[in-house]
């Protein structure tokens, strides 16, 4: 629980500033012409906004769970006993008189793929969210 509201705190401001970018570049314009058409301002947000963000909704959800999943420091302060994240374990790997090299990169490679296999599922949506706000000449 201590770790789901740390990353929480930790994601959320970063979250909101990554989003409100892509939220500025929507033009005002669809919003007011969904309003005359007669949709509600939920109706413009979800109808016409949600859609036209979905890329950049997908590249900020996609940095936030890479951000969680290769965090370390609140893991093993807060983790302690009860969770122990890959993270944890693969550092736990290095003992006193000997370091496990094998088992240290077998666990770095299974505890990549999880990122692999979202952005490789989520491609299309990265990289169109990833290039939405950039400088047009």
């Amino acid at each position: 629980m201590h770790l789901f509201l740390t990353y929480s705190l930790i994601n959320v401001p970063f979250a909101v500033w990554m989003m409100k970018g892509f939220f500025e570049e929507l033009p005002h314009e669809l919003e007011e012409a969904a309003l005359v058409d007669g949709c509600g301002r939920l109706g413009a947000f979800v109808k016409i906004a949600m859609p036209l963000v979905t890329p950049g909704l997908v590249a900020t959800a996609l940095f936030c769970f890479m951000f969680s999943w290769n965090e370390f420091i609140f893991a093993l302060i807060l983790g302690r006993s009860r969770v122990t994240p890959i993270t944890v374990n693969i550092s736990g790997l290095i003992g006193g008189h000997e370091i496990l090299w094998a088992e240290i990169s077998s666990a770095s490679i299974m505890a990549s793929i999880p990122i692999i296999i979202l952005a490789i599922l989520l491609q299309r949506y990265l990289v169109r969210g990833l290039t939405l706000g950039a400088v047009k000449g």
